[in-house]
């Protein structure tokens, strides 16, 4: 049986990270009717809506300084044989310079007149999380603009930018994601391959898939599945519908050869604008925070439980001291509503609280031993963001830290002689992921004791660094280069 792979769709991956405070506020136009239904007769051509959705696109270019010094060829041993004055080439070498070199190629979109585009955060990420040292965007005519990155969040995998103008562009309208429906006609939009802004057309196959892990660990996906062409480079760019309005930002595709198998992937445009709202305002994105461990229900779950349907999210654990906690929300709960909205699954309860803000109080209806119940809960915080606040490097990014504490010691038996900070993730962009990993407990960085993560990346410093770490039962030390 013949593999098959998700592919980011951006060409190359690209950076991360720029200043993201004290923006203009986002104005953006919403158009959140349900699509046309009664219209008459065959439609023969989208010429019209695609001539007015297409200038809202761009393309965008990534890059990078790098350093080259490469060396001259060598001097030729005729030259001291025969006593020829050798070149001054200092010793065959030449002196280090450095050249703009592009890393990524990807898709974009304008959301307001004065600026903002909505890109993939994969597109301006680049490996290992090395940021680029310049964005460019480039209109449908070819003019080119150096872009700011406002802010970039991996766990929806949403970044945005914005463009200095002097006069207004053209702003696509933003429709209302939830109101989608499978068998829309859509039209994809961006800059495959880099051959220039191109529209292709279909279907919304599917809504509301988020069990695929394409954004990886800890991620929150609820893509809308089409079969209009994508390819490498369309990342970030327009899903649009039928009237030219933005539904969704092209992200992924499924393919065995990394080409199109009509198997795409958009984000929601409501989620979309969310996390882009956040990042302008607030330089994060805010996430709000149960503190429960679900899972989905299966048809034996479900039995055992006295349950006609698997819909709903099984609460496996309760965090001590979480919002979930205090409220009395309990293991074996099923929790089946959150405020008006449905949770048919577990990903549909961890998507659906991230989405609120912290601090929140929102009522959560679940089913205890047959009886359904009412429990009001206050939302805790769930840090996602990678947006910047300072302009101080950020060491730790991609990696997540806890404080050891007797619920980890139990959990993963680390002995009453180890202090320090476990770790509970290491992202794949991450500058730690050849040097630490998961389920270890660091407890020095170059010769300080840490106890929390501000005391780890306090303690780190340019150049190398020497990390005192318990894994597998022993100890040892790790160098990280800076």
């Amino acid at each position: 049986m013949r593999k098959l792979f998700i592919y980011f769709i951006s060409i190359i991956a690209g950076a991360n990270l720029l200043q993201a405070s004290g923006n203009p506020e986002l104005q953006v136009s919403i158009d959140d009717k349900r699509i046309d239904q009664g219209v008459q007769g065959p439609v023969v051509s989208y010429a019209d809506v695609l001539e007015r959705a297409t200038p809202s696109v761009v393309a965008v270019y990534t890059s990078q300084l790098v350093t080259v010094g490469s060396r001259r060829a060598p001097v030729p041993e005729l030259f001291r044989q025969f006593g020829i004055p050798l070149p001054d080439n200092n010793g065959g070498a030449v002196e280090p310079r450095e050249r703009r070199e592009q890393i990524g190629v990807g898709s974009g979109v304008i959301i307001s007149a004065d600026g903002y585009i909505i890109t993939n955060h994969h597109v301006v990420q680049g490996e290992r999380g090395r940021a680029a040292d310049q964005i460019l965007v480039q209109l449908v005519d070819g003019t080119e603009y150096e872009a700011t990155l406002v802010g970039s969040d991996r766990k929806t995998d949403v970044a945005v930018l914005k463009i200095d103008v002097d006069a207004p562009l053209p702003a696509l309208t933003l429709a209302d994601s939830e109101k989608l429906k499978v068998g829309d006609v859509v039209f994809a939009i961006g800059n495959p391959l880099d051959v220039g802004l191109t529209a292709t057309q279909g279907i919304v196959s599917a809504t509301g898939r988020n069990s695929y892990g394409i954004l990886g660990p800890g991620a929150y996906e609820d893509f809308i599945q089409t079969d209009a062409a994508i390819n490498l480079g369309n990342s970030g760019g327009a899903l649009i519908d039928a009237r030219g309005r933005l539904i969704g930002i092209n992200t992924a595709i499924v393919s065995g050869t990394g080409g199109n198998i009509g198997i795409g992937f958009a984000i929601p445009v409501n989620m979309a604008l969310n996390v882009a709202r956040n990042l302008i305002d607030r330089g994060e994105v805010p996430r709000g925070m149960l503190g429960l461990f679900p899972t989905n229900l299966d048809r034996d779950l479900a039995d055992a439980f006295g349950l006609d349907t698997t819909k709903g999210a099984l609460v496996n654990q309760v965090q001590e001291d979480s919002p979930a906690d205090k409220a009395g929300i309990r293991h074996g709960d099923i929790i089946i509503k959150v405020d008006a909205i449905e949770i048919d699954s577990a990903e549909k309860l961890r998507l659906e609280v991230s989405q609120m803000l912290p601090g929140s109080e929102v009522t959560v209806t679940l089913i205890r031993r047959g009886k359904t119940k009412e429990i009001p809960v206050t939302l805790g915080s769930m840090d996602g963001t990678v947006s910047i606040e300072s302009n101080r490097p950020n060491y730790i990014r991609g990696v997540l830290l806890r404080s050891v504490d007797e619920a980890l010691r139990d959990n993963f038996s680390i002995p009453e002689t180890i202090e320090g900070l476990f770790v509970a993730e290491v992202q794949s962009d991450s500058p730690f992921v050849d040097t630490l990993e998961r389920l270890m407990v660091i407890i020095e960085v170059n010769g300080e004791p840490v106890a929390a993560p501000e005391d780890f990346e306090a303690s780190l410093k340019e150049g190398m660094n020497r990390i005192y770490v318990w894994a597998g039962g022993q100890k040892r030390f790790v160098v990280l280069k800076l």
